[in-house]
């Protein structure tokens, strides 16, 4: 089975269908899966544009609305989780992930599903520690809070999937495992992208609740996207008990522009007698079953149960018996139902209706899957008034913020996790970027040039639909996923698959003994490849200070992870 992997989406599918498309003619292969791994916009009409975290004149519709109404239908079976830019009234009526058109499905906030018997899970979002401890509680139309803190990962979410216990093959995040820079090339992922050094360098580039995901799960791969940049990873973990260490490749890749390593195909043995279908995943479902009464849509603090004497119950990791009784509810047929319906109208380019408001549905998907499974629908929960005014307002109060600054939290959630970075950034810089400046990132050409300064706003008479007047003819490679092990089974080198690029690069495509392409801009800049691990997860990095040549930078992305009050993401 081949899996193509996508970055960042952008909307840009009726291009990345076509690159995948060229790829299968030019190499003749079929793409049996494809991955994106955040920053999708599943935008239907103009008001699902009014619910997406982008300047104003980055709303554009793009083209998901044709797979949505049935003009198009994707021609590869596609799987995504959410980003930071998401059309998120749409993706709220999913919590525990569904089709949002045919053929092409959304995990959710937290979900797993399983494809020809490969173990596919992902978390959706972004984190930020201020909103980390809430609930979902968030409802369109939102308001300048709401509109941002809705795509922020919530530690219920996080909690469940750290129930699991079964090995996973593939996990996706947008952002990426705090940490995980450490175990590839650091300074080809900072000649490419100056401006991450002194988060580097702090140990605060990336998402602490990743990183402990990324601990607990150890699956074979890990696939992440939004700092616009390819980058590859292996990480050793520690063993566990008696059990073989595990090693979990992780790949980041760009978004979807001409000339950006955007895709990568990855070859997956199929596994004999698993089925053709997209299937649930028992243990997910009996997880999900379990800590329904745990989740609460408010804005209030939620800490997750412990074994402290104060909880009836802390272990909420699935037994075969529980199981067995998911199946028994969904009478024995795990195989996704094809269920897909509008749920508001799409967009129609011959009656555009631009002062359309955000729309607000309950999806029968949900309501089914939640009526086979005794699971609450917290998105109509919601819409259906069960909370405070305060809360509908989307606000924290002060006690709420003085708590969650506060809390030392527990073993079962990261307690440690910055809520300033006044010390990393104290004084006004000219060169800040925005996230204005993020987007217009896409016509810059700078990764070509080897710089990655914020680049002005373009000269009058350039039209943003410049950025994509070139053919899409993207960086590609492929590589192939060994044959799924016990615990016991020693982790082998995976074998060196042909390079494939597009257009061709100037020189030949080397690979490291990990079986991870990196850029040809690497290579050209004379970067050396992704390393064997220089530590196992469990060993500590010493502190680094910042270089004292390099400019301090506050970024959009240090306030992601670090700041609960600074302005919003890339």
């Amino acid at each position: 089975m081949k899996i193509a992997v996508e970055g960042c989406c952008h909307g840009e599918l009726d291009k990345i269908y076509e690159t995948i498309s060229h790829l299968e003619r030019k190499e003749g292969l079929k793409v049996d899966l494809l991955l994106c791994c955040g920053d999708f916009q599943a935008v239907r009409n103009e008001g699902d544009m009014k619910c997406m975290a982008v300047p104003a004149k980055y709303r554009q519709m793009q083209t998901f609305y044709k797979y949505y109404s049935g003009e198009k239908k994707a021609p590869v079976l596609t799987i995504f989780i959410g980003g930071n830019h998401e059309a998120s009234n749409h993706l709220q009526e999913l919590p525990y992930g569904g089709w949002v058109a045919p053929n092409i499905y959304y995990l959710g906030y937290a979900g797993v599903v399983r494809y020809k018997g490969i173990r596919i899970g992902g978390l959706s979002g972004i984190f930020k520690s201020h909103d980390y401890r809430k609930g979902h509680f968030e409802f369109p139309p939102y308001n300048q809070e709401t509109l941002r803190s809705v795509y922020h990962i919530r530690n219920s979410d996080v909690f469940k999937l750290k129930q699991i216990q079964m090995p996973m093959d593939v996990f996706m995040t947008h952002d990426w495992p705090r940490g995980i820079y450490h175990y590839g090339s650091t300074e080809a992922l900072l000649r490419k992208k100056r401006f991450l050094r002194e988060e580097v360098n702090s140990g605060t580039l990336g998402s602490p609740a990743a990183a402990e995901l990324l601990h607990h799960l150890q699956p074979s791969y890990w696939f992440s996207a939004h700092l616009h940049v390819k980058f590859a990873a292996l990480m050793q973990h520690e063993a566990k008990g008696n059990a073989t260490p595990k090693t979990t490749k992780f790949l980041s890749l760009d978004k979807c522009l001409p000339y950006r390593d955007f895709l990568q195909i990855v070859e997956v043995p199929e596994r004999p007698g698993s089925s053709d279908q997209l299937e649930y995943d028992p243990e997910w479902l009996a997880i999900l079953k379990a800590t329904n009464d745990l989740q609460k849509p408010s804005p209030g603090m939620w800490y997750p149960p412990e074994n402290n004497g104060l909880h009836p119950r802390w272990d909420f990791r699935a037994s075969e018996e529980a199981m067995m009784e998911v199946v028994s509810d969904l009478n024995g047929e795990l195989n996704i139902p094809v269920n897909f319906s509008l749920t508001v109208p799409a967009f129609d380019p011959a009656h555009p209706q631009p002062h359309i408001p955000p729309a607000y549905a309950t999806n029968p998907q949900t309501t089914e899957l939640c009526a086979n499974l005794g699971l609450t629908d917290i998105y109509a929960l919601v819409g259906q008034g069960g909370l405070s005014p305060a809360a509908q307002e989307g606000g924290a109060s002060e006690d709420e913020d003085d708590e969650d600054n506060r809390s030392t939290g527990s073993v079962e959630e990261p307690s440690e996790y910055p809520t300033d970075s006044s010390a990393l950034s104290s004084s006004y810089n000219p060169d800040e970027i925005t996230i204005e400046d993020e987007w217009e990132e896409e016509g810059e050409g700078g990764d070509e040039k080897g710089s990655d300064a914020v680049v002005p706003e373009a000269p009058a008479g350039i039209q943003d639909s410049d950025r994509d007047s070139s053919p899409l003819l993207e960086a590609a490679g492929r590589l192939v996923l060994p044959p799924p092990r016990a615990e016991s089974e020693t982790d082998e080198p995976l074998s060196s698959p042909l390079a494939l690029r597009l257009p061709p690069p100037s020189g030949s495509l080397s690979y490291s003994s990990i079986g991870l392409l990196q850029t040809s801009s690497e290579e050209e800049g004379g970067a050396p490849l992704a390393r064997v691990p220089k530590r196992c997860s469990g060993e500590t990095k010493g502190t680094h200070s910042p270089t004292s040549g390099t400019p301090r930078i506050k970024r959009r992305n240090q306030s992601i992870y670090t700041a609960p009050e600074d302005e919003e993401e890339s």
